[in-house]
């Protein structure tokens, strides 16, 4: 059997800073996208991992969405409503005050 040796430089190893601003933007701030999409209507939790593939370009994990759902609406940024036998979720006035935070202090970053 042969084996093939890939040898890595310290430069190959590190990220392009764009790729690790990205990745720390989208893994480490998924409350955004998720009260983002909540601003616009309520949406169920498979209908918001869909949208925010459709919208955002990328998958958000089935336990990783509950998981910040939870704690959103855990710290009142979002409530939740039965419709039959779905539960909706719904931003709640606290969790747009807390976008607009957001978004005012990320537009000043690029200013």
């Amino acid at each position: 059997m042969k084996r093939v040796f890939k040898f890595y430089t310290y430069k190959s190893l590190m990220e392009r800073p764009y790729e690790r601003l990205k990745r720390k933007i989208l893994v480490e701030n998924l409350w955004l996208f998720i009260l983002q999409l909540l601003k616009e209507k309520d949406y169920y939790g498979l209908g918001i991992r869909k949208t925010i593939k459709e919208k955002f370009g990328f998958w958000l994990g089935n336990v990783t969405a509950y998981k910040v759902l939870y704690m959103l609406k855990k710290d009142a940024y979002i409530s939740s409503l039965r419709k039959g036998n779905i539960k909706y979720y719904k931003i709640t006035a606290k969790g747009k005050k807390e976008l607009t935070e957001a978004e005012k202090f990320l537009k000043s970053l690029v200013k």
